[in-house]
């Protein structure tokens, strides 16, 4: 059984995975109007994944018997006035999201919840590589974004992206 700490947690982290969700549909938006359809794209990818970890942690819940309370979504505030401000604030948010995930853990830890230690793990390890894929890709930008030639090249191998679903079980 999860304890109320745990349970609140993972509820919290559903709420801020579906805003997470929102914030890269955000920043999809800002390059479908930049004319940087790849950038989009690769955004609206980060945006299902990030969907579908919150239904991951929704399932988790419920299989748990813990009532899932869905809070409001908050408006993203980003300031994106730059092609590289998306990739900056989705660096940050990465890092945000990975400290959301190591006090969750911590949580389960402190505990004594071994099946959501184990459950986690699967997020531990995939909050390494957002934030890798992240700051590669802001290495990129800075290496080929302010030429035209090579910010095309780069917006084609991100138009390239497709979604592959988790295959975590429960």
């Amino acid at each position: 059984m999860l304890t109320e700490t745990v349970s609140q947690l993972l509820n919290d982290q559903v709420n801020k995975e579906f805003y997470s969700a929102y914030l890269y549909l955000c920043f999809s938006n800002y390059y479908v109007e930049q004319g940087l359809s790849g950038f989009a794209n690769w955004y609206k990818v980060q945006a299902q994944e990030e969907r579908d970890h919150a239904m991951l942690m929704l399932q988790y819940l419920q299989n748990n018997d813990v009532p899932v309370v869905l809070e409001a979504i908050a408006k993203p505030e980003a300031a994106l006035k730059t092609n590289m401000d998306p990739l900056q604030a989705g660096l940050a948010h990465e890092q945000y999201v990975t400290s959301l995930i190591h006090a969750l853990y911590e949580a389960a830890y402190e505990a004594r919840d071994f099946r959501t230690m184990q459950f986690l793990d699967w997020f531990v390890k995939e909050q390494g590589e957002e934030e890798t894929n992240a700051a590669d890709l802001i290495k990129k930008m800075e290496l080929f974004g302010s030429d035209p030639k090579g910010l095309y090249m780069l917006d084609q191998e991100l138009a390239a992206r497709t979604y592959t679903a988790p295959s975590l079980t429960l």
